[in-house]
């Protein structure tokens, strides 16, 4: 199973009317984009899941043209270029054997973000591709392409699926590089106001099946059944992986010489910069008073009155530093406002509804800035005092003799 987030994503970019929505109709063979000869039909990037035919499921990211010149143009501009932190490769649509400063400038972004690319050259039916612009860079040949002569779209999904970096087809291990055949792995699934009513969140969906699809056992049980199950059973699991939300009960209930870790430990590990984070962690410990720290979430949720973010987590770290601290929260992939100079910290939610670059991508500011970065659940780990065992499962996986600790 391969959410969103775990599928390579594919910005389709262009000016407007260049034909991106016909195009994406065309290389999909479904009506998957709603098609206008209106200006302006696709006003946000907007992402679809589809199955191309030689590279399987991926995301494209159908985004806004850039030529807008208005006010609103400029907004869904800027959004279009946003789409360029969250993408592993990029199709620029042109037509008309035209190249704007516009495009030469997106193409020069690619470049200088290591974004692979192609330019397809669209209506090909009413213009063939004469290669007359010098600015094209020599390794992006132009493709020609029609979307409305039923031209068969192999040769240009052949070509796509060499660029696509052979990182965005690695499905990566949640915990499978941790169990082997046959391990049992416990997860502790608190059942709180945050809860969504009737299911479960998807880190803990994603964790069930890997564990399955390496062999291993998953037993899933609330935090009261953890001492019963332990007691009538004799079971001793191979690793523990708890809500962090309730580190201090599972680090007091499961023996010391059990691997115990968190959700969102494990999300760092799995999409973020878990050695930045390993790094940053600790100097929740240097805080002073008046520091900001910002929290970033990375989606948009359901907040409660005990929400994680913007509640326990400011709650708990002011009472381990003693200090007298400023929290921001800033959700979704908005823009931070007046940037992270201001920040003495900065704390990651685990980014399950989001991609490993866009994760990455997000933190860079920070870094470039040499400001510390750590995720919610190493956070929590080291003010409850487990963050050593909480991460000893990934630092130490190569010992098996480690003690937990």
């Amino acid at each position: 199973m391969r959410g969103k987030e775990t599928r390579p994503h594919i910005g389709i970019f262009g000016r407007t009317n260049v034909g991106k929505s016909s195009f994406i109709n065309a290389i999909t063979g479904q009506d998957v984009s709603i098609v206008s000869d209106l200006a302006g039909t696709t006003t946000d990037p907007v992402n679809k899941s589809v199955e191309l035919t030689g590279i399987g499921p991926v995301v494209l990211v159908d985004t806004a043209g850039f030529d807008d010149a208005s006010e609103l143009g400029e907004l869904r501009a800027k959004r279009t270029r946003k789409v360029l932190e969250t993408i592993d490769t990029a199709i620029l649509l042109i037509a008309g054997n035209a190249i704007s400063e516009t495009e030469q400038a997106l193409i020069a972004r690619f470049q200088s973000e290591a974004i692979p690319f192609l330019i397809v050259h669209n209506k090909s039916d009413l213009e063939r591709w004469q290669n007359t612009c010098a600015s094209i860079p020599d390794e992006a040949p132009v493709l020609d392409f029609s979307s409305v002569s039923q031209e068969d779209p192999w040769p240009l999904l052949r070509e796509l699926k060499r660029i696509i970096p052979p990182s965005a087809f690695k499905r990566q291990a949640l915990v499978g590089d941790l169990v082997a055949y046959g391990d049992i792995v416990m997860m502790i699934v608190p059942i709180d106001l945050e809860t969504p009513e009737g299911r479960l969140i998807l880190p803990q969906v994603q964790t069930i099946r890997d564990i399955l699809d390496n062999g291993a056992i998953a037993i899933v049980l609330k935090e009261r059944e953890v001492d019963v199950f332990l007691k009538k059973t004799g079971i001793k699991p191979s690793l523990v992986i708890t809500d962090s939300s309730i580190f201090t009960k599972a680090d007091a209930m499961i023996p010391k010489d059990i691997p115990l870790t968190g959700f969102s430990v494990m999300l760092a590990r799995f999409k973020g910069d878990f050695d930045a984070y390993l790094e940053g962690t600790p100097k929740i410990s240097e805080l002073k008073d008046d520091d900001k720290i910002l929290l970033l979430e990375s989606c948009s949720h359901h907040t409660s009155c005990d929400d994680i973010g913007r509640v326990k987590i400011p709650r708990w770290i002011s009472n381990f530093t003693g200090k007298n601290l400023h929290f921001e929260v800033v959700a979704g992939l908005d823009d931070i406002p007046g940037g992270v100079d201001e920040y003495a910290l900065v704390v990651q939610c685990g980014g399950c509804m989001v991609t490993r670059r866009q994760l990455v991508n997000r933190l860079q500011p920070a870094r470039k800035a040499g400001i510390p970065v750590t995720n919610y659940g190493m956070t929590i780990a080291y003010v409850q005092g487990v963050y050593e065992r909480a991460v000893a499962p990934f630092v130490n996986r190569d010992d098996p003799g480690a003690t937990y600790l």
